[in-house]
């Protein structure tokens, strides 16, 4: 590991082909600790056998990019401590990517029940890490977003997101709304009330208000 770690390092001249074994010792573990992966990420290859290693050539030019990320942030600030680092983005995660973006595609792909589980499951594994935003703003967003087209999906969410924070208004809410996009106004208002109950002076009384007056003409 030790060999394969000086010839990635000396491959893109960041270290240079001199470098102490000591510098490369503790520039790939952060590396990898970064990333939230083992050596073999990179190094998937049989030592010798030619075989191509895709990941470590991305690698090298994320490595150069930050290196000149650096540089241009330094010149610009003139701060020479300001540093970018694997872990600036990464967060613990291969590939990173904003957890409402990865949820969406499940959604669209797979649906909504599909989208739970992937949610749980990192939140599970990555909850400790600050690798997502796992705040209730994150499914509320989400759900937001297509509460006009698929209802039963948002509601879904929706309520994943209350069994984590059972005390988001805004959640209940959300609820209240998905549901008149159902035409399914008794209920709305179950929820609208419910988030009044939770938080008492926020803006949805203003729509269970005029719910409520808009059945009374439908009844009268």
């Amino acid at each position: 590991m030790r060999l394969a770690t000086l010839s990635l390092f000396a491959g893109c001249g960041l270290l240079g082909a001199q470098a102490p074994p000591a510098d490369i010792g503790s520039t790939m573990p952060s590396i990898a600790q970064a990333l939230g992966v083992t050596c073999n990420y990179c190094h998937s290859a049989e030592r010798g056998s030619g075989q191509p290693e895709p990941k470590k050539d991305i690698a090298r030019q994320m490595m150069t990019m930050t290196r000149e990320l650096n540089t241009r942030v330094q010149q610009i600030t003139g701060n020479t401590s300001a540093n970018v680092e694997c872990v600036t983005c990464h967060h613990g995660v291969p590939i990173p990517r904003q957890i409402a973006d990865i949820l969406m595609q499940t959604l669209r792909t797979k649906g909504a029940a599909a989208a739970a589980a992937q949610y749980r499951d990192l939140r599970e594994r990555f909850y400790a890490r600050e690798a997502y935003d796992f705040s209730e703003d994150t499914l509320l967003s989400l759900a937001q977003r297509i509460t006009t087209s698929r209802p039963d999906d948002a509601i879904a969410l929706l309520n994943l997101n209350i069994e984590y924070n059972p005390k988001s208004a805004r959640s209940y809410a959300a609820i209240g709304y998905a549901y008149t996009r159902k035409f399914d106004d008794e209920t709305a208002i179950q929820y609208y009330e419910k988030s009044l109950e939770i938080e008492p002076n926020n803006v949805v009384r203003g729509q269970l208000e005029s719910l409520k007056m808009y059945r009374k003409r439908k009844q009268d």
